[in-house]
Formats: structure tokens, sequence, C-alpha cells
């Protein structure tokens, strides 16, 4: 009788603490399984703006290598707009020196270089045979095919941050994305003149 008194508890005790290491493990892998999850959605949402960033890096480049083209091609008929030429070549040159890649202020020059290109365009307007010239025109139709690019990649690419940041911003995502590194995307929003008038080059000269 003693010795069946004195067992009982032991194992009553030794059940009651398995139980709780099993119950504690459990959550524990569960927290541990969401953090891993967590944390790989969030890396895939932070690659994947990266990789939408690139597409508009890409097409922003060919628009600086565009761009001395078409000034010395409208020189060549419009020498004398001098200003146009001068600021569409310094807005360039500072863009190509920026290191803030995906900043605001980086894509707010983008669109002020973009509506000072509208400047660049319309001086042809008065010029029929810079109109006519086969550069001018091949020129014209990469612009426009560029901006559709751009567009097309910027819808892409605010996408891919709205998602990050709202992985970064909700419950409980957050706090697994507070013990992360990431980069701060900001949008690449069009200004409001560009929204409301669309430039189309072709469609322009075509008239």
């Amino acid at each position: 009788m003693t010795g069946t008194t004195l067992e009982t508890p032991v194992f009553g005790i030794l059940g009651e603490t398995t139980n709780t290491l099993l119950w504690l493990g459990g959550i524990a892998l569960i927290i541990g399984l969401y953090f891993i999850v967590t944390y790989n959605s969030i890396i895939n949402a932070k690659n994947s703006t990266g990789e939408a960033f690139s597409a508009i890096d890409t097409v922003l480049q060919n628009r600086y290598n565009l761009i001395p083209n078409l000034v010395e091609v409208v020189k060549k008929y419009a020498a004398h707009e001098v200003a146009v030429f001068d600021k569409v070549s310094e807005m360039r040159a500072a863009l190509l020196s920026n290191t803030d890649k995906w900043s605001s202020e980086r894509f707010s020059k983008e669109n002020e270089l973009q509506s000072t290109m509208k400047s660049l365009f319309a001086v042809a307007e008065n010029y029929p045979d810079l109109k006519a010239s086969t550069n001018f025109l091949e020129l014209q139709t990469q612009w426009a095919e560029l901006e559709d690019r751009l567009q097309w990649a910027r819808r892409a690419y605010n996408s891919a941050v709205k998602m990050l940041n709202n992985k970064k911003e909700m419950f409980p995502s957050n706090m697994v994305a507070k013990m992360m590194t990431l980069p701060e995307y900001a949008m690449f929003e069009a200004e409001e003149a560009a929204r409301v008038e669309k430039m189309d080059a072709k469609a322009m000269f075509n008239a």
C-alpha cells in the first residue's frame, strides 16, 4: 500500500510536467513556423520590389541615353533654344549622379525631367523640317515606346512597394519586419499634370 501511495504522485507529477513541456514546445513550434513563413514572405516581397525597380531603372537609363541624341537633332534645326537644351542636360546630369535610387526625391526629379522634355518636343512644332526629319521621327518613336514601358513598370513597382509596406505595417507581420533591415522604397507616382495630359510623342508630331 505504501509503495503504491508513493509511486502514484510521482508518475502524476511527471505526466503533468511532460504535458506542460509538450504544450510549450507546440506553441514554440507554431511561433517558430510562423516566424519562418513570415520572414520568407517579407524577403520575397522585398526581392519582388527590387526586381520591379530594376525594370524601372532600366527604362530610365534608356531615357538618359536617348536624351543627348534628341537634343543634338533638335539643335541642328533650333540652335537658339539654348535654355531648353541646358535645362534638359542639367537635369539628366543630376539624375545620372543621383545615389538615392528609389527615393521620392529621385522620382520627383524624373517627373520634372519628363515635363521638361515636353518643352523640347514642343520646339519641333515651329520647325517643319525637324518634324519631317527621319532621325527625329525615329528618336521620337523610341521615346514614346519608353514612356509606355515606364508606365507599365511604374504600376508593377508601385504594386510591389504597396505589398511590402503592408507586411511592414500590418500586425502581426510587422513584428517580424522590425527585426529585419529593409530598404525604404518610395512610391513612384506620376505628377498630376502627367496623369491628365499623357504625352504621346507620335500623336503630337503626326498631327
